[in-house]
């Protein structure tokens, strides 16, 4: 191996122009004059394209990439989030494409790159067209919240890039809408985060539907075991590995400050830091979609501008409140870790963790929102009682010891808490209308529905109460309706006549007996035979009175009988 210069760090690249790559034996030397895109080789168009972006020297990642993926070698990045490493691949993908023009093939691509998150997947996809934008390449996206139909009008008539989040893609290869059989350049990006949310099995899933000649691209920000694992399985033989960045470490750029409180008081730590005026675009993270929306409820409650962004959130609305940030107009932008993927803002002043995440490796991700593009920024976190070991496992994986500053006890923040709304989602108040009137004659007893008749309103609390109208149901037709009239001395039937009070309604026959097995014909579905009407030929008695036809005790034993 060649010797190292004097003066070269032994992590990142120094003012020799020496770096070190972990994971290879091979060593980069680079000019002591700074290195631009133009001295890549890449496409006339590409470096137009950037030319027209303002972007002239590349990152770390991407000056240790591209060349190698311009070669067609697989390529195993750990790279923090910030540091370019989406035009580490975007461009050389764009720039092999371009050396090898040829249609897309149908219900597939040439590229295909799969994206934990649908914010993510639409920022690599704007990346593609940006760059690209001189080359005429056509680029989609494939991600849920969204209708089929376009998608699958995109696969129909082949795609030169997808950008894809593996649910969705997988519903197409399912449906025979998608064929990945002819993809040539294959990109996992966010690995890690691919890992929490539990994605590896659709991953392996999805790869089956690859060909065996293929170029593999392979991202992540840290490097667990699982991961290392999987980018054994998916890469070729001998892949190039580059790491800007120990794993699982922070940005130096960053400023960080751990605060202990209480976690009945965080929220008002909340107000006393947006208080502040160098709090100017801050991005929030909480653990679970419903704290997001609670935080965002509680930070509009003190009159700051902002908005939630999770799962549970439509497309519209994730990109709507994403657009609000980016331009300003929102000064705090509430998320959880999944949806926080894809927020490319360079101008996030700071990053605050209201709870500390259940998985070490994300404190990374969110810190990592800010200090982009070479920024500083400064990032604080609230810590419980109840996350202390937490705490403890982010400061075992980042191998760093947080600045914490004590606020426990704090009766400022206790009185802030105190005036700050709890952000719990409330219904409208309803005024009473005071006590309900009884109506006339029930002595305000509740009836047999569970309320008094005087909460319908004002105007029946006076109505008369007739006769007719208490033998009415509310059709105005008589209860008992499906009867079909008394009977005669016979026990025929008389229609049109108005049956007396009490008297039978069941049907006979011409002997005066009810026939077998017919159901009485004020029966309802799922009552019981016992709430049949009175049988007609057995004598009934009201109020000590017997009414009805008597039946002789002969008459009644040829009834038994006939019964058994």
């Amino acid at each position: 191996m060649k010797q190292r210069p004097s003066g070269a760090s032994e992590d990142g690249p120094a003012e020799s122009g020496v770096r070190d790559f972990a994971h290879t034996k091979d060593t980069y030397h680079l000019t002591q004059s700074p290195i631009h895109f133009r001295d890549l080789n890449l496409n006339a168009s590409i470096l137009a394209a950037l030319t027209s972006k303002g972007y002239t020297q590349p990152t770390p990642i991407q000056l240790a990439a591209i060349p190698g993926v311009m070669e067609g070698r697989d390529l195993l990045g750990i790279a923090q989030t910030g540091t370019g490493k989406t035009a580490a691949f975007a461009l050389p993908i764009l720039h092999r494409l371009a050396a090898n023009r040829k249609a897309a093939p149908r219900r597939g691509c040439r590229a295909l790159v799969l994206s934990p998150t649908r914010e993510l997947a639409t920022q690599i996809a704007e990346s593609f067209k940006a760059y690209g934008s001189e080359l005429g390449f056509s680029v989609a996206t494939i991600f849920g919240g969204v209708g089929h139909g376009p998608q699958r009008q995109a696969l129909a008539r082949g795609v030169d890039v997808i950008v894809a989040a593996p649910g969705r893609l997988l519903d197409h290869l399912q449906e025979r809408d998608a064929d990945l059989s002819k993809t040539e350049i294959f990109v996992l990006d966010e690995a890690d985060q691919m890992l929490d949310m539990g994605f590896i099995d659709p991953i392996r899933r999805i790869v089956r539907h690859l060909p065996r000649e293929r170029q593999n691209l392979f991202f992540s920000a840290t490097m667990p075991s699982d991961i290392e694992k999987l980018a054994n399985d998916l890469l070729n033989k001998d892949p190039l590995k580059v790491s800007v960045a120990p794993p699982s470490t922070t940005v130096e750029r960053v400023n960080q400050q751990v605060v202990f409180v209480e976690a009945g008081r965080k929220r008002g730590l909340l107000t006393e830091l947006f208080a502040k005026p160098e709090f100017t675009r801050v991005l929030v993270f909480t653990r679970t979609k419903r704290g997001a929306d609670k935080v965002a409820r509680i930070l509009e409650g003190g009159g700051v501008a902002s908005a939630a962004i999770h799962g549970n959130k439509s497309q519209a609305q994730r990109e709507k409140s994403l657009a609000a940030f980016k331009a300003g107009s929102v000064r705090a932008l509430v998320a959880t870790d999944i949806a926080a993927r894809g927020i490319d803002v360079s101008a996030v002043s700071h990053v605050v963790q209201y709870e500390l995440p259940d998985v070490p490796e994300q404190y990374v991700h969110r810190i990592g929102r800010t200090a982009r593009a070479g920024k500083d920024g400064s990032a604080v976190a609230f810590c419980a009682e109840d996350e202390r070991s937490l705490l403890r496992d982010i400061e075992r994986v980042t191998r760093q010891k947080i600045p914490a500053t004590d606020r426990r006890n704090d009766a400022t923040l206790g009185q802030l808490s105190a005036n700050v709304g709890d952000g719990e989602k409330r219904g409208p108040r309803v005024e009473s209308r005071g006590p309900a009137q009884p109506r006339r004659g029930n002595g305000g007893k509740p009836q047999r529905n569970g309320r008094n008749d005087g909460q319908r309103g004002e105007h029946r609390q006076h109505e008369p109460r007739t006769e007719a109208a208490g033998a009415e149901g509310r059709s105005g037709r008589r209860r008992g309706a499906g009867w079909d009239g008394p009977r005669n001395q016979n026990g025929a039937s008389q229609r049109g006549a108005n049956p007396a009070r009490g008297e039978d309604k069941s049907p006979r026959n011409a002997n005066g007996q009810k026939p077998r097995g017919a159901k009485p014909t004020g029966h309802r579905k799922g009552q019981g035979f016992a709430q049949a009407p009175t049988r007609g030929d057995v004598m009934k008695v009201v109020a000590g009175q017997p009414s009805g036809p008597v039946a002789s005790a002969a008459d009644l034993m040829k009834h038994l009988s006939g019964k058994n």
